[in-house]
């Protein structure tokens, strides 16, 4: 394991950086394509981990597992190196940048695109991207401590080595900490240059200074009952209170208070008017905030969301509706997936796994599929059956009952029908005069095609007949 992490950052230091990486990249870079600090602010102290590892802990490592048969001895030689990973802690931190200095240069210049794919396609990378391989020392000290700690499970407790490696696994805990600690430090004073930069505060820029949370509550007046946007910031060790103002480069902000967390005090307050207030008391300053309601929020989303869709459907190019003559026997224009949001008869929002895309074959709509459960056939498709919507459904049943007229009726009466002796219900029958005979069973005289059984054999037998609604089979007694 260690001599493959071992080719790795070798290819990294000296087939990447140093003989094709680097030297190809420093002549691109002679010639203007990009500044050469590119590749030094990208591999940080790649150099430094690869010298440690090839000169010392590689080499005692492969010595250790010549002897491992005598007395092994895997804890010391870890024991005596642990303390150089907390080199890592730099290289992690800057990880972050790394990848974002790859990705846009990866963009901006093609010199650098093409060199980082011709040394992707050698034998020596593995077919691995650069990505990839930058990402190894980053993982490196986790799996040393997951290496330990399988190791000391299985090792006796009487073994030589034993102390050794219970030792080694709590320095090398500790170096993963600093590392994580050292990640958490650069994304805290990353957030910290960000308030700078909306605040003006130069105080904030302070390595004592910890980001907490931040968030827009409403400050009410002390002398009247009006109510004021405002945008707190809370730090580890004060309060800002804040107001937006008007900016052309990004979201600005100014400080009306600030207010230490020594001595702060907060306690929930009874207001009619402005449910969910509280007041935050300090040394400096006492103020009385109202939190937004998490329920009101999501209403305030809802219907913001809805009147987007509504204007958006506006100015869409929705072409007209096909009409009631010639639906079904006429393929629709289908309107496009990515020009609506929402379901266009429920208007539901659609999602990629619960509420997905369905389109009408009838008018071409997109609905969801609990608006699209239905088939009907349709003319223009050769009278087969195909999903509609549930408005496209509704019509061209009536259109299918209206065109059975009483002229090619054979008979119609009520009769009983039911899955057993004991349960029975009334319908409506009508037997057409069309060859093969069919008996069309309906709820009343007055309802066309809505709950209808269809049978295609030869009257009168004994036949089993499935229900078009819900899909249940009932047996069928008709006496001639």
């Amino acid at each position: 394991m260690q001599k493959i992490y071992y080719c790795h950052i070798n290819h990294h230091n000296n087939d990447f950086p140093s003989q094709v990486f680097c030297s190809r990249l420093t002549e691109e870079a002679g010639q203007g394509s990009f500044p050469p600090e590119v590749i030094r602010n990208i591999f940080s102290n790649i150099s430094s981990i690869y010298s440690f590892h090839s000169q010392f802990f590689l080499p005692d490592l492969e010595n250790c597992i010549r002897h491992w048969c005598e007395s092994p001895g895997l804890g010391n030689v870890l024991l005596q190196h642990a303390p150089f990973l907390r080199m890592y802690a730099d290289y992690v931190r800057n990880f972050d940048q790394a990848m974002e200095l790859v990705r846009s240069w990866t963009v901006r210049s093609s010199a650098f695109r093409n060199i980082i794919q011709d040394i992707q396609k050698q034998e020596v990378c593995g077919s691995l991207t650069l990505q990839h391989h930058m990402l190894e020392p980053v993982q490196r000290v986790p799996r040393y401590e997951m290496l330990l700690r399988d190791y000391l499970k299985k090792l006796p407790e009487d073994n030589p080595d034993y102390e050794f490696t219970h030792k080694s696994l709590q320095i090398i805990s500790m170096a993963a900490i600093h590392s994580n600690s050292a990640i958490h430090k650069a994304e805290n004073l990353k957030r910290l240059l960000e308030i700078y930069e909306m605040v003006g505060d130069e105080e904030v820029v302070n390595p004592t200074n910890e980001f907490v949370k931040e968030g827009r509550l409403l400050k009410l007046a002390a002398r009247n009952t009006s109510a004021m946007e405002r945008h707190l910031f809370l730090f580890n060790n004060f309060l800002l209170c804040c107001t937006p103002k008007f900016s052309l480069v990004g979201q600005r902000f100014t400080v009306r208070c600030r207010i230490g967390v020594d001595g702060m005090q907060v306690q929930p307050t009874t207001n009619e008017d402005h449910p969910y207030s509280f007041q935050v008391s300090g040394k400096e300053r006492t103020l009385e905030l109202q939190a937004r309601c998490v329920i009101q929020e999501a209403i305030d989303v809802f219907l913001k969301k809805n009147e987007t869709f509504k204007l958006a459907s506006k100015e869409l190019n929705i072409p007209d509706p096909v009409s009631t003559e010639e639906l079904g026997r006429r393929a629709p224009r289908w309107i496009r997936d990515h020009e609506v949001t929402l379901c266009m008869k429920c208007k539901e929002p659609f999602n990629a796994i619960t509420r997905r895309r369905h389109h009408c074959r009838a008018c071409g709509c997109v609905v969801c599929w609990k608006c699209s459960d239905n088939k009907v056939p349709l003319e223009y498709d050769g009278n087969k059956l195909n999903k509609v919507c549930k408005d496209c459904y509704s019509i061209l049943t009536a259109q299918r009952g209206e065109s059975m007229s009483f002229n090619s009726l054979l008979t119609g009466s009520f009769l009983l029908y039911g899955d057993d002796q004991k349960t029975w219900k009334q319908v409506w029958c009508v037997i057409t005069r069309a060859e093969p005979l069919a008996l069309c069973l309906y709820t009343a005289p007055q309802v066309y095609c809505s709950h209808f059984l269809y049978i295609t054999y030869a009257l009168p037998h004994v036949s089993t007949a499935i229900c078009n609604t819900k899909c249940q089979k009932v047996q069928l007694l008709l006496c001639c």
